[in-house]
């Protein structure tokens, strides 16, 4: 069988499906004009059952928050609601009591940060410092211009 007789049959199969699906509508809302709600009711179940739920089916494991659901979707999908013994979480190194504990952690990050650090080359360690060393030369010449010209001025002023 080729992939376009197997599309073509999937196609057949869904317009089947909402058809039959359209005909339950026109039957229930013929036989329940008169009572508003039940109408609405079945329009809803209806709409659920042409659109995907996009919910798994109960294959492989299921978490505890879906265990205790018992859903239609879940159920007529395949799925059976399982319940799951939730099991106590060992307490993380951060949240621990223990100030070992915490000092270990601590270094570790130090290190793991550390080696994210994108290290200087010789040459450009050699630059840095020499700028560093010309701006506090400059600065110390700066400020002892400074010190001097106000010493100048108080003792010219005050004699």
């Amino acid at each position: 069988m080729s992939k376009r007789d197997r599309a073509a049959r999937a196609k057949d199969a869904a317009g089947d499906t909402a058809a039959s699906a359209a005909d339950e509508l026109e039957v229930s809302d013929a036989t329940d004009d008169s009572d508003g709600e039940s109408t609405t009711s079945l329009t809803k179940s209806a709409d659920t059952e042409l659109r995907p739920s996009g919910k798994r089916s109960g294959r492989g494991r299921r978490s505890a928050s879906a265990a205790g659901t018992t859903d239609d979707d879940s159920d007529s999908a395949g799925g059976t609601a399982v319940a799951v013994k939730e099991r106590k979480k060992k307490a993380s190194p951060a949240e621990s009591h223990n100030p070992f504990v915490r000092i270990w952690l601590f270094l570790q990050q130090v290190v793991a940060e550390l080696r994210k650090v994108i290290w200087p080359s010789r040459r450009d360690l050699v630059v840095y410092t020499a700028v560093v060393l010309v701006f506090v030369v400059i600065m110390t010449a700066f400020i002892f211009g400074i010190d001097l010209g106000f010493a100048k001025g108080v003792l010219w002023l005050f004699g």
